[in-house]
């Protein structure tokens, strides 16, 4: 059986309809859960992945009355959590919520990866993770973007990341290559620790989701500069795009997501049930304010529209770290 057609693997599926081969266990939706199930989150408490994973296991505990317990394994991009999963029965109560970097960068950024994507995982949600702001601590001066490229020939400076090889670093190693400059990136486990340092100046820059960020804008200890998309924000129509402030390479138009997925294996119904669940959890008020919170252009979406981010975005996540020699520090 084959599964996510992930770039950069031999034997990949090519488009949507081939991404969703499925095992085909004779197991009734109807049947499943009969015991908890664990969401196993690969980021820490408090950012967009694992506000997800909670939001969902939140609602399917109430509508499949069986409990959904997140349990948050972190580390190395989420490298143990996704591997966990994949040694973990495909029956349905071990899921894997992560990002875009566990399931495309990891591949082509380490040597070795105990995993194989395109072999170990099937997909069944995903949720954009929308126009993602750069944020400046606010020690760098203003300016918008020439700000901190000002401040970072002047002075050392230090890049905030979700991990090895995130849209973060892209951005922040894409800049450097743009402007001359040298920030240093500094990989989190996750997005809340990440902007607590920017809010405490260890860090002078981080890129990660809005809501991540608000804390510490609304404390005065950081600053939206730039937006990576064609177009500004609905939430920050007064900070510029990239492209705006001269950064104009293809790269600062990326998209990152975070994800769930199922072990290759999970038969099909439970697989359908699940990925149903997570887009009717759009309904819910809870997932309509952590959608505007957010900033995002949309709630969860199906395992159809996964299979089409992975065709059409994940070449481009993957080529950008080769072009850019990211690797392991």
């Amino acid at each position: 059986m084959s599964g996510i057609p992930f770039p950069g693997r031999r034997g990949f599926l090519a488009g949507g309809a081939a991404a969703m081969a499925l095992a085909t266990v004779p197991v009734r939706a109807s049947e499943w859960p009969a015991k908890p199930v664990r969401f196993v989150c690969g980021y820490a408490a408090g950012g967009l992945t694992d506000l997800f994973a909670r939001l969902a296991a939140e609602y399917l505990t109430t509508k499949y009355k069986q409990p959904f317990v997140v349990e948050n394994k972190t580390g190395a991009g989420s490298i143990i959590a996704a591997d966990m999963v994949a040694k973990s029965p495909a029956d349905g109560y071990t899921i894997l919520f992560t990002n875009s970097t566990a399931m495309f960068q990891n591949q082509v950024i380490f040597k070795s990866v105990p995993y194989d994507t395109a072999k170990d995982f099937v997909p069944v949600s995903m949720l954009s993770a929308g126009k993602v702001p750069l944020c400046v601590h606010k020690s760098v001066p203003g300016g918008g973007l020439a700000g901190l490229v000002a401040h970072a020939k002047a002075n050392k400076t230090s890049f905030g990341t979700t991990g090895i090889g995130s849209l973060a670093h892209v951005f922040c190693m894409k800049l450097n290559e743009t402007f001359g400059i040298e920030m240093e990136p500094v990989h989190y486990r996750g997005e809340a620790p990440m902007w607590a340092d920017l809010s405490a100046g260890v860090t002078q820059a981080a890129c990660s989701t809005l809501q991540g960020a608000s804390a510490a804008i609304q404390a005065g200890n950081a600053r939206p500069v730039a937006v990576p998309s064609k177009t500004r924000s609905r939430r920050l129509p007064e900070v510029a795009t990239f492209h705006e402030q001269g950064a104009t390479h293809p790269y600062f138009l990326l998209e990152s997501m975070v994800c769930c997925v199922a072990p290759t294996g999970t038969p099909q119904p439970i697989v359908e049930a699940l990925s149903a669940g997570l887009v009717a959890l759009n309904d819910e008020p809870r997932m309509k304010d952590f959608v505007d919170k957010f900033g995002l252009d949309q709630g969860a979406q199906s395992r159809q529209d996964f299979a089409g981010f992975i065709r059409d975005m994940g070449p481009l996540l993957t080529r950008a770290v080769q072009e850019l020699n990211i690797t392991p520090q």
